[in-house]
Parts: structure tokens; C-alpha cells; sequence
């Protein structure tokens, strides 16, 4: 086989999963790769990603050249092929010929052909203009933030986002930042100026630090987990909460419901060295035998402020859901108050730039919740900008738009009256 080709085979798969039946890269990838070197797996994820993310400007480029819309196996063979030629540095021939390989015989020289007149001609892709979110985020997003802000975030979207990373309390965050070639952030964390394969990194095997959005890292952060306190964890994996939890030496928790997940956040826990105590239930059916200080609620949401890092998911979600999603989250914000000590605090947040999941849970549940009221968030590392009127916080994906963007996260700390 040529060399390159099989990690191409494995990302168009990965991308067919993705368009064709609605499956997120995440849960493709892990068993398409298996047997696969870390550096080939790694490489395969981002050439999905990076295809994905650039599909509706491919796609602006193929269209008139199509007489009609191929089946997703041609389509984002060329959508990989134009990605990697004006994107990823890929040589014209190399990524034309990957596409017609592993293209059926009686669709190679459609291939072949549309490819071949689209070799790099850079003022036609960057005269192209970004990719667009879908019609349905787009409206959603446009009546809760305006045309400005939301294309503002398609800016920060259509951007490969830097890679960030939590450490320990303990170490020395100039010394590794030095080391990984990384910016401080203003909350602690690094942010990476080059990426590479993360498990070849200084300090990885050694458990030093673990990947980590900054947006995802709030929340854990404002419950000022002391010491010797009982914390929850609900929805725990991936695990990068967990960890930010366990690392302040407190009794934490971890529930999630799905067994492959917390595989992931077991494996996590045992590379950097730190404790939890493992529970693979469903939240709405689990009953702890205590109640916790603190508890730590990442809701299951619409995901839509992560774009950023799973484009996958423009392709894969159509809208469908989000109340079933809500409906959720209403209950396991109920679940977990029955669940905290007096004088105990919950932060609930959603990786969701909907205020349906954000804003007016909170309302609601102060309603339906008298003994919780919202803590005013504090902390010289916290962006202005993310600060509501309600003493919440809103971050959106532009607030950080010239230093390579951040997740969008909704956050809330609230607290339970003695």
C-alpha cells in the first residue's frame, strides 16, 4: 500500500460515519484505529477533523464541477483531498491520487478528474469564503447572541484551536511552559503554541499534566475544592474534571454511565497518579450512600460550544433532541441537590451555547429549588467578558478570538442554604 494511504482510508471512513450515519468522530475513531500506532492515530484524527472542519469551503469549490451531489464515500475522499492540499501543505499529486485510490473504479475518474482542476489555485480557496454553521445552529445561535457575535464565533470555527492543558497544583507552571513551548493562561493553565502528538510530549507518560480546554476546566475550578471534602463528580468522563478534583486531595466521586468512557477516565486517574472512586451508574437510578460538600454537575447537552474542537458535530446533529436534552438536565440538577450536605455548593454547567441549557435551567431550578440560591463567582483569572447579570458565567468561543478561542460554556455556582 502507498505510504499514507491506509491513514487515508481510515479518516474518509471516519468522516462517512460522521455524514452518513450521524456518529461522532470520538466514537468512530477508537475502534477504527485499533492496531494502529499512536503517531497513526493521531494523524488519522486529524486529518477527519481538519476535513470536516473545511467541508463547506471544499464543498463551495466542488460545486460547480458536479452535476449532482456524490455519495458520501466520493465526497469526502475530495473533501480530504482539497483539505490536505490547501490546508495541510500535502502535495497536489499525493493527496489526488490517495482520492482516486480510494475511489471506486467507476467513480475514479470523476475523482480524478474534479481534483485535477482544482490543484492549488490559492487566491480561488482563500477567496472562498469560511464554512458556515448549519441553518438550525445558525438561527439558534443568531437569536440568542446576533449576526455579529455568532459570526464572529464562525472566525474562531473555522480555526484549528491550540491545545490546552491542566496541570497538577503542585508543579511549575513557568518551568513547563518553557518546556512544551506554551503561553500562560490567566487561569494557570498552558496553552501550546504547536501541536503534535500529545502522548510523545514531556510530561505526559510521567502524569504531569492532562489535555484540557480552558472553558472546561472552569467549572471544577469555582467549586474551591478543599482537602478531605466528599465532591462529586456526575458525568465525569472523559476525566479531565476529575482529575482537576482529585489533585486538591478531596474524596471524589466519579459516576458516568457509560462503561467504555470511564474506561477512559481509569486510565487517566492511573497515568498522573491520583484517586477516585469509580461508579458506573445511571445518575437518575444511582443512589449514593452519603452526601457530598461539593458536587460537580457537567450536564450531557447539544455540545454546540465545542465546535471548535469536534466539527464533526455541524455534520453529525441536526437539532433533534435538545428537549429530551433539557428535560435531562432538569432532572439531574434535581438529583443532585437531594444529594448535597447543608451549607453545600453545585456547579452546573453545559458545554452549550444555548441559554435553554445554561441560562434558564438555572432560573428554573431556583424556582423549583428554594433552599439553592446563585453564589457570585470571583477570581482575578476570569474574563470580564464572561460575567452575566445573573452572577453567572457565559463564555462564548470569540471571547478569547485572538489568542486561538475557547470552548462555550455556560457555568453557574449555586449553594444550599443551611
Amino acid at each position: 500500500m502507498k505510504a499514507g494511504l491506509e491513514a487515508r482510508k481510515v479518516a474518509v471512513y471516519a468522516m462517512n460515519a460522521v455524514t452518513s450515519e450521524g456518529r461522532l468522530l470520538s466514537e468512530a475513531l477508537p475502534r477504527m484505529t485499533e492496531g494502529m500506532t499512536p503517531a497513526e492515530r493521531a494523524r488519522v484524527g486529524r486529518l477527519a477533523t481538519g476535513a470536516l472542519r473545511w467541508a463547506g469551503r471544499s464543498d463551495r469549490l466542488l460545486g460547480p464541477h458536479l452535476r449532482m451531489k456524490p455519495e458520501d464515500a466520493v465526497l469526502n475522499a475530495m473533501r480530504l483531498a482539497i483539505y490536505e492540499i490547501y490546508v495541510d501543505g500535502a502535495p497536489d499529486h499525493a493527496a489526488v491520487d490517495a482520492a482516486v485510490s480510494m475511489s471506486e473504479r467507476s467513480k475514479a475518474g470523476l475523482v480524478n478528474g474534479v481534483l485535477r482542476s482544482l490543484r492549488r489555485r490559492e487566491p480561488v480557496w482563500d477567496d472562498t469564503p469560511l464554512p458556515g454553521l448549519p441553518k438550525w445552529l445558525r438561527k439558534r445561535l443568531v437569536s440568542a447572541w446576533g449576526k455579529e457575535n455568532v459570526a464572529a464565533m464562525e472566525v474562531v470555527f473555522a480555526a484549528d484551536p491550540p491545545l490546552d492543558i491542566s496541570l497538577k497544583p503542585a508543579e511549575d507552571v513557568a518551568k513547563w511552559a518553557e518546556t512544551l513551548n506554551a503561553d500562560i493562561r490567566p487561569d494557570g493553565g498552558l496553552r501550546l503554541k504547536s501541536m503534535g502528538q500529545v502522548s510523545a510530549l514531556p510530561g505526559f507518560d510521567d502524569g504531569i499534566w492532562w489535555v484540557q480546554d480552558a472553558g472546561a476546566s472552569v467549572g471544577a475550578r469555582l467549586l474551591e475544592v478543599k482537602a478531605g471534602e466528599s465532591v462529586l463528580d456526575l458525568c465525569a468522563a472523559p476525566g479531565g474534571k476529575t482529575m482537576q478534583l482529585a489533585a486538591t486531595g478531596a474524596k471524589v466521586t466519579a459516576l458516568d454511565v457509560s462503561k467504555d468512557r470511564m474506561v477512559r477516565v481509569t486510565e487517566n486517574l492511573k497515568r498522573t497518579g491520583l484517586s477516585a472512586e469509580h461508579v458506573i451508574a445511571d445518575a437518575l437510578k444511582w443512589q449514593p450512600d452519603q452526601t457530598f460538600d461539593a458536587i460537580l454537575l457537567d450536564a450531557p447537552c447539544s455540545a454546540s460550544g465545542t465546535l471548535r474542537r469536534h466539527p464533526d458535530l455541524a455534520h453529525a446533529r441536526d437539532g433533534d433532541g435538545i428537549e429530551k436534552l433539557m428535560a435531562l438536565q432538569e432532572q439531574l440538577i434535581g438529583r443532585a441537590v437531594s444529594w448535597l450536605k447543608p451549607g453545600g455548593r453545585i456547579v452546573y454547567c453545559t458545554c452549550s451555547l444555548f441559554p435553554e441549557e445554561g441560562e434558564a435551567q438555572i432560573e428554573a431550578a431556583l424556582i423549583r429549588h428554594k433552599g439553592m440560591s446563585v453564589v457570585p463567582v470571583k477570581g482575578d483569572w476570569i474574563d470580564p467578558k464572561w460575567q452575566t447579570e445573573a452572577r453567572t458565567l457565559r463564555i462564548r468561543p470569540d471571547h478569547w478570538a485572538e489568542n486561538g478561542g475557547i470552548d462555550g460554556f455556560f457555568v453557574a455556582l449555586l449553594e444550599k442554604r443551611q
